[in-house]
């Protein structure tokens, strides 16, 4: 079991106006106005305590213009990861790599490639969220085509950024802003790595990043797909969060899905996540919640969940799962809760009276 002590990290977007299409000046208008860096300074007073780095997309939250400014005002922080973020750019209503306009699609690699350029310069990683990458409709594409343009735009990113020494995180999500994202699970995302591989594009140094809800979004359980992605050397980041199963809630750390969020923490702990510098990243969207505080609970809550998975007593869980005994599991994981026997006791005794 790890000892390791994980960094984290948390996306800036978290404490933007939180628009939804049913209130579009956004929860939080207050800050509608405030420019990235003042928007950092703010986030680095609440929260220098707790968080190591912020996360930006790319060109929107950081580019090349503003990022000397940010640098200077993250202060103890630092900036661990650039996100693609051209899917809140209209002109690309359509995609980026997979936009029927080539002139649209060179246009956009072009960009994501001087997005991997700053990253290289902060010693930062990259991530790619196809977000906008797919379709809305059926008969609406041709999917062979779109799927190759899909994987020669990313190969073309993922080797720019493996000549510059930048790690590549895909992430997948099933739907938003695109009804249907071509990457929208795990195993399209494995496939993506295996296309872009068989282009003869280095792939040593992409890898994928989790995020919760959008795992929780589709079914997939959230420690086996972590060991599973161990076991393929491809676990490269976690965004943390949790929601109601649906939509992409981004909701606090633990506020649901709790169970799955422990056996998370436990696997991460076995698979010894952070010691090659990983990060418990957050993705958070506190829609009507003071957003500092939000966060602050995230990170509070999860560090009690890691620290519930530490007291879980391997040997016999262990042993329990190589019968496949969920009960005898259960009640290992229980104990750690509370439920230990002495609790067993007193409900016992209580039954009596």
């Amino acid at each position: 079991m790890s000892n390791t002590h994980v960094k984290n990290s948390v996306g800036i977007w978290a404490f933007g106006p939180s628009v939804t299409r049913f209130v579009p000046p956004g929860y939080h208008p207050e800050v509608t106005d405030e420019d990235m860096v003042t928007r950092t300074h703010r986030v680095v007073a609440g929260l220098a305590d707790l968080v190591d780095g912020l996360e930006y997309h790319y060109p929107g939250e950081v580019n090349e213009d503003t990022v000397d400014a940010i640098k200077a005002a993250l202060g103890p922080m630092d900036l661990y990861c650039i996100a693609a973020g051209l899917h809140v750019d209209s002109t690309y209503k359509f995609g980026a790599f997979i936009n029927p306009d080539p002139a649209l699609r060179r246009q956009g690699i072009e960009t994501l490639k001087r997005g991997v350029d700053l990253a290289a310069a902060l010693g930062a990683h990259f991530i790619i969220w196809p977000g906008g990458e797919g379709y809305n409709y059926n008969f609406q594409r041709d999917y062979i085509q779109t799927w190759d343009r899909f994987v020669e735009g990313v190969g073309e990113v993922v080797a720019h950024a493996a000549e510059k020494g930048v790690t590549v995180f895909l992430e997948h999500k099933n739907s938003e802003p695109a009804m249907n994202i071509l990457m929208r699970n795990i195993s399209a995302t494995l496939y993506t790595i295996d296309r872009v591989r068989r282009l003869g594009v280095d792939t040593s140094h992409l890898q994928v990043n989790m995020d919760w809800q959008h795992l929780i979004m589709n079914g997939e359980n959230l420690a086996e797909y972590a060991a599973l992605l161990h076991s393929e050397g491809k676990l490269g980041h976690q965004h943390g969060n949790s929601g109601w199963g649906t939509f992409d809630d981004d909701n606090m750390v633990g506020a649901s899905f709790f169970m799955q969020t422990l056996e998370l923490a436990m696997t991460l702990q076995d698979l010894d996540y952070g010691a090659h510098g990983e990060r418990v990243g957050y993705d958070l969207y506190p829609y009507t919640e003071d957003q500092i505080a939000a966060v602050r609970r995230s990170i509070l809550q999860w560090a009690f969940i890691d620290d519930l998975a530490r007291k879980i007593d391997r040997q016999a869980l262990n042993e329990a799962r190589a019968k496949a005994d969920a009960v005898e599991g259960y009640r290992i994981v229980y104990e750690v809760l509370g439920l230990d026997k002495a609790y067993t006791e007193r409900i016992l005794a209580a039954r009596r009276k």
